[in-house]
């Protein structure tokens, strides 16, 4: 272990999301850097949502978290997307409200779906549309749904991009979510489409502890951009093979074996490499001279150096 904080190498990550054998699986589609003269986390979102806006099929939508706004993505002309939104998110209406005196009004009314409280002063939220109760695995969910809104400053128009906020109030969370979407769906299938971006998470889960990459450490500026994008595709391709092969159990205790990347990994590590693998000319044992280089305990009581590691989002 380093013993000390590491820079983190951010990546954006992209997946899609299926069912396999079973259970719900991200199969990596892309991996993207940030930009070298500006590596700011808005460049990185502004060039995600970028490509991912090119290679959208019209069956599919955009489920990202609350790290990106809806602003950015109506900048990345995203047609389909539901984005988890902060609390405090306000949005107006697209229409003007009655005018009974003064100045005419040039905004649509402001709507705030969940209650704030600033400086000891509390902010009402503003009532729903609408207000849906369903069941779901015994627990009792209220949805309260605000359509046809616009972002903050925009003059009502009927070629605006509106979008719908849903506010889903779930006894098991603390705090409710607040979603929104650019297209007309049922309050259901908004919730169950964002619960698919979470298997996004397995894949730097599988390439850092499954694969073993949060102990490896790189001093080359490239490598260390390319050691933790080789680790979420080995990662990403370690969870496919354990949901498509058969589960084997970890010992006789395992009574219930599942088809997970652990299961798998402890199954190949004790297996020799294949030698008639047919590889790639470019694939070649690195042959580095350790001979002077301490082994055994001898290794361990060396003092911790300052390398950099890699933490994918």
């Amino acid at each position: 272990m380093a013993k000390r904080a590491l820079p983190a190498i951010i990546f954006a990550v992209v997946g899609e999301v299926g069912h396999l054998n079973g259970q719900r699986l991200a199969l990596l589609r892309a991996i993207e850097r940030v930009h070298p003269q500006e590596p700011s986390e808005g460049r990185l979102w502004q060039e995600v949502l970028r490509h991912t806006q090119k290679k959208l099929t019209e069956t599919e939508i955009l489920v990202v978290d609350a790290g990106v706004k809806v602003r950015q993505l109506h900048n990345a002309e995203v047609a389909r997307f539901v984005v988890r939104l902060a609390t405090n998110f306000t949005a107006l209406r697209n229409r003007l409200p009655e005018h009974t005196r003064g100045r005419k009004p040039i905004y649509g009314a402001l709507v705030r779906p969940l209650p704030r409280r600033r400086k000891g002063k509390l902010s009402e939220a503003t009532m729903p549309d609408e207000t849906y109760h369903w069941l779901f695995e015994g627990r009792s969910i209220r949805v309260e749904v605000w359509r046809d809104l616009v972002l903050p400053k925009t003059v009502p128009a009927p070629d605006n991009k509106t979008v719908a906020v849903y506010a889903f109030h779930d006894p098991a969370f603390k705090q409710p979510w607040l979603l929104a979407t650019s297209v007309k769906l049922h309050y259901e299938s908004v919730r169950a489409l964002y619960t698919d971006r979470w298997p996004i998470e397995q894949i730097p889960l599988s390439a850092k502890q499954m694969v073993g990459a949060h102990r490896q450490f790189v001093h080359n500026p490239e490598s260390i951009q390319r050691l933790p994008e080789l680790a979420l595709l080995a990662g990403s391709l370690l969870s496919f093979l354990a949901a498509t092969l058969p589960a084997v159990p970890t010992g006789f205790w395992d009574r219930q074996p599942r088809r997970t990347p652990g299961r798998l990994r402890r199954t190949l590590f004790g297996k020799p490499f294949p030698k008639d693998a047919p590889l790639s000319e470019r694939l070649r044992e690195k042959r580095s001279v350790t001979a002077h280089l301490p082994k055994g305990n001898l290794a361990r009581q060396q003092p911790a150096t300052q390398n950099v590691g890699f933490s994918p989002p």
